[in-house]
């Protein structure tokens, strides 16, 4: 069984504000958070645009580097994940993410 399914994401929220969070589904998630079903702090933010992610790994090492990040300021954040220009189409191709 492959436990290494989870990824780490980074969402910009309308306002411009960062979100981080997990997930095993990131093109369900993202679906959720742009439905106003996803996170409550995403819910009044909508929409969101994926700037970074993860590659997979288990649920327990996305949960602690969720938690780094989130301890992070802004700026410094977008440099723990790469960029969704060189994950985001390996991993989800059915995702199209704007420029």
């Amino acid at each position: 069984m492959n436990d290494k399914k989870w990824v780490v994401y980074l969402v910009r929220c309308s306002d411009k504000s960062l979100y981080c969070g997990i997930s095993n589904d990131i093109k369900i998630r993202l679906m959720e958070h742009n439905s106003g079903k996803g996170a409550k702090y995403t819910r009044s933010r909508r929409p969101v645009e994926l700037v970074g992610i993860s590659p997979e790994m288990t649920k327990s090492e996305a949960l602690k580097l969720e938690y780094s990040i989130k301890q992070l300021p802004a700026d410094i954040k977008l440099s723990k994940l790469p960029r969704k220009e060189n994950v985001i189409k390996r991993q989800v191709p059915s995702i199209t993410v704007p420029p």
